[in-house]
C-alpha cells in the first residue's frame, strides 16, 4: 500500500460535535485576539458536518453565551425558547399523572432559575458553529475520520492518522479507487469524539484515564422526528416522562424516561431514553418506544403526522463520580467522551462546549510558553481549569442523581433527588456510589421473563428496516466490517444459550441477526445499517464487540437531529 502522507497543524481536534467545534472557534478567538497564527484542524467522520449529530433536544445557552456573546445577531439556529414543561408518570397503558412543579428536582425544570433554555437541532448548531470557526480559520474535513492515535518514542500523543479508503472487505486496496489516509501531526490533539469514543477508548486505556473514578454508565436514547398539524403545534412545550411500558412485570431495575419537544417548523421531536444496565436480555429499548408512542400522553401530541427522520446513540450519563482524568501527554479529551452530560437535567450540549473552550484555553496557554520540544507536554494544568469551572460546580451538586435512581429506583430515588436538589441545593453531605458495570447487569434467561411486543401499527409505531430507511444511513458494502469480534465463536456458545444473544434486541438497527446457515445458527452482522450509536460496544455481556471507525463518510446521514 502507498505509503501515508503527513501534515503537520499546531492544533488537531477529533470530532465536528459541539464540543470540538466550541474549542476550534475558541482557539481561533485567542489566536485572533493576540495576534498569533495557529493553524487547526478539524476532522469529522461524517458526510458532512452534523451528519451523525443526534440529540434531544433542550439546550442552555450558558457556553454558547460566552463563546460568541452575539450569537442571536449572528444567526445561531436557537429560534424556540421553552415556554413550559410537563412531567408525568404512566402509570399504564391509558392513564398518567402530571406531576406539579412543586414535586420536580429543578434541576429538570427548563423555565425560570435565570437560564435561558432551547428546544433546537444539534445538528444544525454544529453546522452553524463550523461556519464560524471557519471564517475564524479553522480547517474542518468531513468525511475523514481519525481511525489511529499517533504516539512519540516516549507515549506521547503527537496527531492522529485518518483512515484509508477504497479497502475492500478483505483488508485489500481495490483497483482504482484505494487512497491511503493522512498522518495529522499536532503540537497537541483534542478527542471531543463524543459517547464511547472509539479513540477515546484506546486513550482510557492507554493512560488509566479512569483509574480513579467509578465505572462509567450508558443508556442509549433513540429519536425520531414528526410533521405534525399547525394547530397542534405548540412551540415551546416541553413534556418529559417516565414509567410504563418499562414499569411491566418483566422489567424490574429498568431505567428510562421519554421526552417530547415542540421544536419550530410544525415539528415535533420524540424519543425514549433506556438505561443500559438493564437485567432482562429478552428488552429491546426499540420496541418499548415503537410501544410507548401509543400512550395517549404521546400519541396526542403526534395524531395525523407524519414520521420524517429517526436515529438513536448512546449516551454517557455517569456523571461526576465517573469523570476520568482528562489529560494526557500531548492532548485533551473533552465532552460527552469525558462524560460531562449532566443527566440531573437530561443535557450535555452546554456542558460539552464549555469543556472544548476549556481545552482551548488550556492549550493555548501552554502554546504561548512553549519552546522547542516543550509543545506535547502533559496538560495538567486543564485539572485546576476544570475544578473552577461552572462545569464542575454544575456536575458536583448533581452528582447524587443517577445513583440514586439506580439504587432506589425512580420513587424513592426521585424523592432523594427532590430533597438533595430542592433543599439541599445538590449539597448533602453523602455521595452516592454505583460501582456496578453496566454490561455485567444482564441476567440469563433462565431467571428472565419473556417480553411480547405488539406488532407496529404503520401509523405511530414502525419497524426497524424502515425506520433505519429514515436515517439516510449508508455504508460502503465492499469494506471491512467495522463491528469487529474479539471472538467470532462467543455469539452462538456464549451468548445465545445464557442470553438468547440480546445483540439482535439491544440494536436499535437490525445490525445483528441469529440466521441459519447450513444447518447451523450463527450471528450475522449487517453493518451497513449501523447508526454508530455504539451500543453494542457498550451493553455486549461478553465485551466481545469492538466499534472501529468505518470508511469515511459512512453511516447516517442526520438532516436536522
Amino acid at each position: 500500500m502507498t505509503e501515508r502522507e503527513s501534515m503537520a497543524f499546531d492544533v488537531v481536534i477529533v470530532g465536528a460535535g459541539p464540543s470540538g467545534l466550541s474549542a476550534a472557534c475558541r482557539l481561533a478567538q485567542l489566536a485572533q485576539e493576540n495576534e498569533q497564527e495557529l493553524t487547526i484542524c478539524v476532522v469529522e467522520k461524517g458526510s458532512e458536518v452534523g451528519a451523525h449529530i443526534l440529540s434531544g433536544a433542550v439546550i442552555e445557552s450558558r457556553a454558547l453565551d460566552e463563546l460568541f456573546p452575539d450569537w442571536k445577531e449572528r444567526g445561531a439556529p436557537l429560534n424556540t425558547p421553552v415556554v413550559k414543561d410537563e412531567l408525568y408518570l404512566l402509570k399504564d397503558a391509558e392513564k398518567a399523572t402530571l406531576l406539579p412543579d412543586m414535586a420536580i428536582p429543578k434541576t429538570m425544570h427548563n423555565t425560570g432559575h435565570g437560564l435561558d433554555n432551547y428546544i433546537v437541532s444539534v445538528g444544525n448548531l454544529c453546522r452553524w458553529l463550523a461556519e464560524q470557526a471557519e471564517a475564524l480559520g479553522v480547517e474542518i474535513y468531513p468525511g475523514f475520520p481519525a481511525s489511529e492515535v499517533l504516539q512519540d518514542e516516549n507515549g506521547a500523543v503527537i496527531g492522529v492518522a485518518t483512515g484509508d479508503m477504497g479497502v475492500d472487505m478483505n483488508g485489500q486496496p481495490k483497483d482504482g479507487m484505494y487512497t491511503p489516509g493522512m498522518n495529522l501531526m499536532a503540537k497537541y490533539t483534542i478527542f471531543a469524539e463524543g459517547c464511547r469514543g472509539h479513540l477515546g477508548k484506546q486513550l482510557y486505556q492507554k493512560f488509566e484515564l479512569d483509574k480513579d473514578s467509578d465505572p462509567q454508565h450508558y443508556a442509549i436514547g433513540i429519536k425520531e422526528l414528526w410533521d405534525i398539524p399547525a394547530e397542534q403545534h405548540q412551540p415551546g412545550l416541553v413534556v418529559h416522562g417516565a414509567g410504563w411500558p418499562l414499569n411491566l412485570p418483566g422489567k424490574e431495575h429498568t431505567g428510562g424516561g421519554f421526552f417530547l419537544y415542540h421544536a419550530e417548523n410544525n415539528q415535533v421531536v420524540v424519543g425514549l431514553i433506556v438505561d443500559l444496565n438493564y437485567q432482562n436480555p429478552h428488552l429491546s429499548p426499540y420496541d418499548e418506544f415503537q410501544q410507548l408512542k401509543h400512550h395517549p400522553v404521546l400519541a396526542k401530541h403526534l395524531k395525523d403526522g407524519k414520521r420524517v427522520s429517526y436515529g438513536a446513540r448512546a449516551i454517557t450519563k455517569g456523571g461526576y463520580n465517573a469523570l476520568p482524568k482528562m489529560h494526557f501527554p500531548g492532548g485533551l479529551i473533552s465532552g460527552c467522551n469525558a462524560g460531562t452530560l449532566n443527566f440531573s437535567k437530561i443535557k450535555g450540549t452546554h456542558t460539552a462546549m464549555k469543556t472544548g473552550m476549556m481545552a482551548a484555553e488550556e492549550i493555548f496557554a501552554a502554546l504561548a510558553v512553549a519552546e522547542g520540544d516543550e509543545a506535547g507536554k502533559d496538560l495538567t494544568g486543564f485539572a485546576d481549569r476544570f475544578k473552577h469551572s461552572w462545569v464542575y460546580e454544575e456536575l458536583y451538586s448533581s452528582r447524587n442523581f443517577g445513583p440514586a435512581l439506580h439504587k432506589f429506583g425512580p420513587f424513592v430515588g426521585g424523592a432523594f433527588n427532590f430533597v438533595d436538589q430542592n433543599l439541599f441545593g445538590g449539597k448533602l453531605p453523602v455521595t452516592l456510589r454505583d460501582t456496578k458495570v453496566d454490561y455485567q447487569q444482564m441476567k440469563p434467561v433462565s431467571e428472565s421473563k419473556e417480553i411480547t411486543y405488539p406488532k407496529p401499527d404503520g401509523v405511530l409505531s414502525f419497524d426497524k428496516l424502515t425506520s433505519v430507511f429514515l436515517s439516510n444511513t449508508y455504508h460502503e458494502e465492499d469494506q471491512p466490517c467495522h463491528l469487529k469480534l474479539a471472538d467470532e465463536s462467543i455469539p452462538m456458545t456464549l451468548n445465545m444459550p445464557k442470553f438468547a444473544e440480546p445483540a439482535q434486541r439491544y440494536c436499535p438497527a437490525g445490525v445483528y441477526e441469529v440466521v441459519e446457515a447450513e444447518g447451523e445458527q450463527k450471528l450475522q452482522i449487517n453493518g451497513q445499517n449501523c447508526l454508530h450509536c455504539k451500543t453494542c460496544d457498550i451493553k455486549d455481556p461478553a465485551q466481545n464487540i469492538n466499534w472501529v471507525t468505518p470508511e469515511g463518510g459512512g453511516g447516517p446521514n442526520y438532516p436536522n437531529m
